[in-house]
């Protein structure tokens, strides 16, 4: 593939800084000789610093797991993209279907996002997907279409990478099949044809929902899968150093 796969951790809300700590010491020798692959571990904005400090000059980069859409201002609560580029932040993941589920995230305010994230310099991982009773419906594909064309309307594809994660597989045990994740992603993929052409050959296209060691092989063979974002299994070094070296 001409795309470089990228294995991403979301920590979500888990880890101190000391455990933080103790997970980079241990992931980074195990992950050392890592080839052709983008390794990303998105922490707590509280162990980003502490993150930052340990993982410059290695093979690993750092992400947050969400920021505002202004660069500042009076928004209790709030962090924006110069503040995550200041502490050694290079990407950030927008849209994660958590974030639309319990923080009122919607079409509108993830373009929002994604227009602040590109102006402050950082790499975007786009995350889009749907709800088992979507997929049951037959609704995949429009629910997909909308989450797409909401987020990225007015945008280029510049710095975007998308995570495609089936709401019902994240955390629950359920993956996709390796085929029906391809077949909706190589949707996705079509979409960014029709939309920007030639470009959309270049974006790489996570798939995110229960990823382990034991099926990311299988996942990665796909044509359309370049990389995986990784919850729960991405919170021991040894699983997810697996998930990284799954080619070798």
């Amino acid at each position: 593939k001409m795309r470089t796969p990228i294995i991403a951790a979301n920590w979500k809300m888990h880890k101190t800084i000391a455990e933080t700590e103790e997970f980079i010491s241990q992931f980074l020798p195990l992950v050392r000789g890592a080839k052709k692959v983008e390794i990303l571990i998105a922490p707590t904005y509280t162990s980003l610093a502490a993150a930052a400090k340990m993982l410059q000059g290695t093979n690993v980069k750092l992400g947050a797991q969400n920021m505002f859409w202004e660069d500042k201002g009076a928004y209790t609560g709030e962090i924006s993209g110069p503040m995550l580029v200041d502490i050694g932040c290079s990407h950030v993941i927008i849209g994660h279907s958590e974030r639309r589920q319990y923080f009122g995230e919607t079409e509108e305010t993830v373009n929002k996002r994604i227009a602040a994230a590109k102006k402050a310099g950082l790499e975007v991982i786009f995350c889009v997907g749907e709800v088992i009773e979507q997929r049951e419906a037959g609704q995949t594909n429009n629910v997909l279409a909308t989450q797409l064309s909401g987020g990225l309307k007015g945008h280029d594809l510049n710095g975007i990478t998308i995570a495609y994660e089936p709401v019902w597989a994240i955390g629950t045990g359920k993956t996709a099949t390796p085929d029906m994740a391809n077949e909706t992603q190589t949707f996705i993929r079509n979409w960014m044809k029709d939309k920007y052409g030639a470009d959309a050959e270049a974006v790489t296209i996570q798939y995110g929902g229960s990823v382990k060691p034991d099926n990311i092989k299988e996942l990665m063979t796909q044509p359309e899968i370049d990389g995986a974002l990784v919850g729960g299994a991405s919170l021991q070094a040894d699983s997810f150093s697996k998930l990284v070296l799954y080619n070798g």
